[in-house]
């Protein structure tokens, strides 16, 4: 069954294909999502609160999250990204490049590509691993080290700035509740997460044998 890809522009959800605003309309041209103005915004919240009285608390919270999940990869580089490799560095110290690999769970192509650009900065440094001579040992540098912490205490600022509108109270029903859902899903749709991420390994081979052969 082909899945809908709804525009991310706004609250309305409207089907890519079909956007009903103008920087949806935009965004279906360039790919970008445009910028909005104040005006815009106080519209678009206006949409939305007009659009939460017709529909249903499922769907309500469905939109919520995906709103959600919106912002999260807004904030986030990724799992492979320098900053959270240099997190796990400072965390656990010497690690293989293989170690590192199976941790952060991508593809190994993709992790040589951030080692070498942390390489080439003097964030890190590699040597051959004694207890694996297949593979690297990966330490962090002093500049590194210093990268590493300044990433880590922009992490933490920024998770206690993403619950700031919270009580401690309120933080751990959230939490409760959030777990809840997420030990269900997992059992529920277990099948449905392996098939996308063998779909994701696949992807992401193809992509790194594209590229060799560049």
């Amino acid at each position: 069954m082909e899945q809908t890809e709804l525009c991310p522009c706004c609250g309305r959800h409207c089907e890519l294909k079909n956007p009903h605003c103008e920087r949806g309309r935009e965004y279906l041209c360039t790919g970008i999502v445009p910028e909005r103005h104040h005006r815009e915004a106080r519209t678009d919240i206006e949409d939305r609160q007009q659009h939460n009285q017709t529909i249903g608390i499922q769907d309500k919270l469905i939109f919520n999250l995906r709103d959600l999940s919106h912002i999260m990869r807004a904030l986030y580089e990724g799992k492979g990204s320098q900053k959270n490799i240099l997190i796990i560095l400072n965390e656990v110290g010497d690690i293989t490049q293989r170690e590192l690999t199976e941790r952060l769970g991508i593809q190994p192509g993709s992790v040589s590509e951030v080692i070498a650009k942390l390489e080439n900065a003097g964030d890190i440094m590699r040597t051959p691993s004694e207890k694996d001579r297949r593979t690297m040992d990966i330490t962090l540098t002093p500049r590194g080290k210093v990268s590493a912490l300044e990433a880590a205490e922009q992490r933490n600022r920024r998770h206690v700035e993403m619950f700031s509108c919270l009580s401690n109270d309120e933080k751990e029903i959230l939490l409760s509740l959030l777990e809840k859902v997420n030990v269900d899903w997992k059992d529920r749709y277990q099948e449905v997460e392996e098939i996308h991420r063998r779909c994701g390994q696949r992807h992401g081979s193809h992509m790194h044998h594209g590229k060799g052969h560049r």
